[in-house]
Order: structure tokens, then sequence, then C-alpha cells
């Protein structure tokens, strides 16, 4: 989730869990809806990875710092400082429920996304994720927003905390239940196709709870439709914004929706020999939905890139987290993430420290920029994608209209 819902999420929190001020006993209200807002944000301290790399930041972004099993110790140590700050005998038996809540409601607040969180870091890796919010939910925004106004506006009593908080789980508990209803339509859809075995998926889209990309995929294809659940426009779409325009525009009811078709790997063989390559498991063991997105040669030189449609956007010019593989003739690929790209920009790669350029690379696209995607990790650099991504299946690279 965004920086704001997690703050207003820790406020509300730490004012539903206080007890009744007792002076020299207990905390300040003042000060423990200061600490819960802290605590709420504290997890997202992991945002420095993203300084060391691009690389980094992926494989442990939502990691011990969002981990139900590292919670205690970090509510703990919180604690103790805080205890050591104001010295006001009040020990961190005091502090420790704070830190504990705060932190617990972040975690629980990107658990709810489709990014996937790693809540049992560091014993396992696997991410976690109930995809029934988008990254960045207005409507629980301003329902938390308005529970901290209530707060403020009647300051004795927890009560308006302790409501605002119940809405926003019923509100949520609603998306996971048209969460179900995109679900059916994405099997209705694959039972019409004859597409036996399909999985099926369907990940929250922004500015209302009745918009979702609808997914089915086996493991030689993956088809995908952004559905509207509801007929009727989204309110924000209403008000004659142009980026609200643009983001609800593509969501159409399911009698009309429009199913497009990318297809795991292209007809190059070339594309299954990087996806399954061992400097690639990264991205295997990140990505949901990958599917081949291109591939670029020049003389010698050959790049093969990946995209994972769960971040694909309708409406969006920008898609994140596409990454590639690129080698010179027939030697080691190398780890190349596409930067900033936008159908009408030129394309800049970014690469690793001291990496030398492919020569194609170099030479047919203009503006390049570096950025470090480590070579060495041993965690991820020699072992496979814990969720089988299918054999390397011969077919067109290129979107294309489903039939």
């Amino acid at each position: 989730m965004d920086n704001l819902t997690h703050a207003l999420s820790g406020a509300l929190i730490a004012r539903a869990t206080a007890p009744r001020p007792l002076p020299g006993v207990r905390l300040p209200l003042r000060r423990r809806i200061v600490l819960g807002v802290i605590a709420a944000s504290l997890p997202d301290i992991d945002f420095v990875l993203s300084f060391v790399s691009p690389y980094t930041y992926l494989l442990h972004h939502r990691g011990i710092t969002h981990s139900l099993v590292m919670l205690p110790l970090w509510s703990l140590l919180c604690a103790l400082i805080c205890a050591r700050l104001w010295r006001d005998g009040l020990g961190w038996r005091a502090y420790f429920g704070i830190f504990a809540w705060g932190i617990g409601i972040h975690i629980v607040g990107d658990w709810i996304t489709s990014f996937g969180t790693m809540l049992v870091a560091p014993l396992s890796d696997h991410r976690f994720a109930l995809s029934t919010t988008f990254i960045i939910d207005l409507s629980l925004m301003g329902l938390l927003l308005a529970g901290v106004v209530a707060c403020i506006a009647w300051r004795q009593s927890r009560t308006p905390a302790v409501v605002c908080l119940a809405l926003v789980g019923a509100t949520i508990g609603f998306q996971g239940w048209q969460r179900q209803q995109a679900i059916d339509l994405g099997h209705a859809h694959a039972s019409a196709q004859g597409m036996q075995g399909a999985r099926v998926s369907a990940l929250p889209r922004p500015l209302s709870p009745f918009n979702w990309m609808v997914v089915v995929e086996d493991d030689h294809q993956v088809t995908f439709a952004p559905v509207r659940l509801v007929a009727g426009k989204p309110l924000l779409s209403r008000v004659g914004i142009d980026f609200f325009n643009r983001l609800a525009a593509p969501y159409l009811p399911a009698s009309a929706a429009s199913w497009t078709r990318v297809d795991r790997f292209g007809p190059d063989p070339i594309a299954r020999e990087a996806f399954a390559s061992s400097g690639f498991a990264f991205f295997r063991w990140f990505a949901a939905h990958p599917a081949l997105y291109r591939i670029d040669r020049k003389g010698a030189s050959t790049c093969v890139w990946f995209q994972d449609l769960r971040f694909l956007t309708p409406g969006r010019d920008v898609m994140p987290f596409r990454f590639g593989l690129c080698r010179e003739g027939q030697g080691p690929w190398e780890r190349f993430e596409l930067d900033d790209e936008t159908p009408d920009a030129p394309r800049r790669l970014v690469t690793n420290h001291g990496a030398r350029v492919p020569g194609m690379v170099a030479a047919s696209i203009s503006d390049v920029k570096r950025r470090p995607i480590p070579h060495s990790c041993a965690r991820h650099s020699h072992r496979t994608s814990r969720r089988p991504r299918g054999a390397a299946d011969h077919a067109p690279a290129r979107p294309q209209a489903a039939r």
C-alpha cells in the first residue's frame, strides 16, 4: 500500500487499542498515536535497498521487515529504544504493543495487494498475496482519513477508530468477494475457449473495486482482459480529469470484454534458453504471470526481454519490472532491465557494475543508462523457480486478440 494509507492505519490502530490514559502508568495518548504512525511506516525502511541496486531491492523488498516471524523482534527493539529515549519509568512493555500493532497492520496492508509479501522470511522467501486490493486504493484511504478526523472530533472515545477499522475490514472483504466474481468470469472464458486445466486469477485495478484484470493461463499462453463487474463508470472517472478517464476507459462489462493473448515464449528457441538460464532465476521467482516481451538482435548480439503481466495497468504508459538477458554471440548471458519504457520514447537499458554492454545495445538504442544489477547472488543465481512456469512452448511473442 502507499505510505499515507499505512500511516493513517497506524494512527487508527494505536487509538483503537489504547487503554484509558493513566498519568505515570500508561502512555500519553498523543505519544501513542505518533508512535503508531511511525510503527506502521517502519517496514518500508527497506526502500534503502534501492540505493544498492534495483536487483537487490527486488529480491528483498517486503522481506524480513514485512515478516510475521520477525515482527516480535522488531517490536522489541523499537520498544527498547523508546524506553531509553523517554526514561519515564514505563519500561519497554508500554511500547511493545504499539509497535506490534503498527507493524502488523502494515504487513496486512501489503498482504492484501498483488505484489507479494514474504510473511515468513527468513524461513521462506515465498511471496503471499491475497490480491484483493490495488496498491493505491482511494476508497480505503478515504475511510481511514475520515476515521482520523472522527477521532480528532471525539478525542475521548476510541469508538470512531474501532468503527473505521471495522469498515475497512468489511471493504476488503467486499473486494475479496468481487475478486471471486472476476475469477468465475475467467473460468467461464477458459471453458468457452476449451482451455482445459487453465489457471485463473484476478488482479485488482485502480479507481474501483469493480475493476479487475482477469488472467487465464496455461503452460503455452496467457490470456487476459480488463473487466468491470458492474454497469456504469467509476465515480472518479466522472469528474472530468483526463488521467482518471484514461485509467477507467479499458474496463468493460464481461459481455463486451476484450481478451488479449500473449504467448509464454515465442517461436524462437532462444527465449526458452534465456528464461531457463540460472541468471534469470530471480525473475522466475518474482514474476506471477511471465511472458515474452520481445527479442532484439543485431549482428552477434542478442537480448531477450520478459515482462510480468501482473504489472500491466491499461491506461498507463509505463510498465515496470521488464527484465531480460543479453549476450554477445555464444557468450554468457548478462542481466538487464528496461528502464522508463514508453511506446514513443527511446528505450533505455540498465545494466551491471562495469558489465560490458552488448554491441547491439550500444549501437542501436540511444540514451543508454546504466544501473547496477549485480551478478553475484548465491541465493538465486543457481536455483529454479518454486512455481512451475511450464516448458518452453513455441508461439508468437506479440500480443494478439483472442478469438
